[in-house]
């Protein structure tokens, strides 16, 4: 295949999860992928910068807004130090619930608040070290530094940044400003083509540079056994805790799939946790949906995307599945990273 295939590693424990990095760049791997939900994306990207020698680092995603955009901007230029040059920052914006709820941070309009986000992150990254004022007005993220200058020469003053979306708002704004995007973890090939490609491509046409490499990559939930049909089950948890968000409305009703979702946004609503969904999402929802089966079913799955994306991310079930179970879901997708990447 000529697409990359990269691998978000999981662990009950941060040593497990370290453990799983380590085997995955051992299998192939060539950008370890870490999330921002239970723990913290930045952290776990430190620590497998330290124990990893070849294989990239990438937050997917770290929130955009719940940092500054220096802080952001200061752990992207150490976790780049701390990895040789390895690091790749991947924002998200997260949805309103999750910023306003959870983490008192503002919203806003999101587009241009991430836009403007970017854009600091990057004038600080290359400036920062110059002690140059950074003077940069906006609605959402002004920035005006005087009298500063960071004490250490940077590794790189330019850090790639990927951007994470899945409507076209989003998407051709990460098409626009992004060095590469990451779809979310639901993503079909029949999408993948249909809509987002073109969205993307509507973006690059707006780029500063346009013909630069840039870097599709879709993020697929793995689940993989020699019981197929175990397999599908263990991904069926991770596509409720996804269904039962009402603002994906539109996606599932693209596939086919509104009355499944709507099955899974009742239960949700009528107290089901987001955990313990699974019962509600079909065979063919997963199937639709993931990378789910065989190893053989698998690995047919990923050819779908040859041409579409350059990079595939590979990732574990988590959700409505026992510790266990994941692992054991773990073991068979490295094998299967092993196998593909020669």
């Amino acid at each position: 295949m000529a697409i990359k295939v990269t691998y978000g590693p999981w662990g009950e424990t941060l040593g497990e999860m370290l453990d799983a990095g380590q085997a995955a760049e051992a299998a192939g791997a060539e950008v370890l992928w870490v999330p921002e939900l239970h723990r913290s994306a930045t952290v776990q990207a430190a620590a497998l910068a330290a124990v990893t020698s070849k294989v990239q680092i990438g937050t997917a995603i770290a929130l955009a807004f719940t940092r500054s955009p220096m802080v952001t901007a200061l752990e992207a230029l150490d976790l780049d130090e701390m990895s040789k040059g390895r690091f790749i920052l991947g924002l998200g914006t997260g949805v309103q619930r999750l910023n306003e709820l959870w983490h008192n941070a503002r919203w806003g309009k999101p587009a241009a608040h991430l836009l403007e986000t970017v854009r600091n992150i990057r004038e600080f990254v290359a400036n920062s070290h110059t002690g140059e004022k950074i003077a940069l007005a906006g609605d959402f993220e002004p920035m005006q530094i005087t009298g500063y200058q960071r004490p250490f020469t940077p590794l790189r003053t330019e850090i790639p940044i990927y951007l994470a979306a899945m409507g076209p708002v989003m998407t051709r704004l990460a098409g626009e400003i992004g060095d590469g995007w990451i779809s979310h973890e639901l993503c079909s090939p029949r999408y993948l083509a249909e809509q987002l490609v073109p969205w993307l491509d509507e973006g690059r046409a707006k780029a500063e540079s346009p013909t630069k490499k840039f870097d599709v990559v879709v993020s697929a939930l793995c689940a993989v056994d020699p019981d197929g049909a175990k397999a599908r089950r263990w991904a069926a948890g991770t596509v409720g805790f996804y269904a039962s968000v009402k603002s994906y409305e539109a996606f599932f009703d693209w596939h086919g799939f509104l009355a499944g979702q709507g099955a899974v946004v009742k239960a949700f609503r009528g107290g089901t946790g987001a955990d313990y969904l699974g019962e509600y999402v079909s065979d063919a929802m997963v199937d639709g949906l993931t990378l789910a089966g065989t190893p053989d079913q698998v690995r047919n799955k990923l050819t779908a995307y040859d041409g579409l994306a350059t990079t595939i991310k590979l990732t574990p079930p988590t959700h409505g599945i026992s510790a266990a179970d994941t692992r054991k879901c773990q073991t068979e997708i490295l094998k299967l990273i092993s196998d593909v990447s020669g």
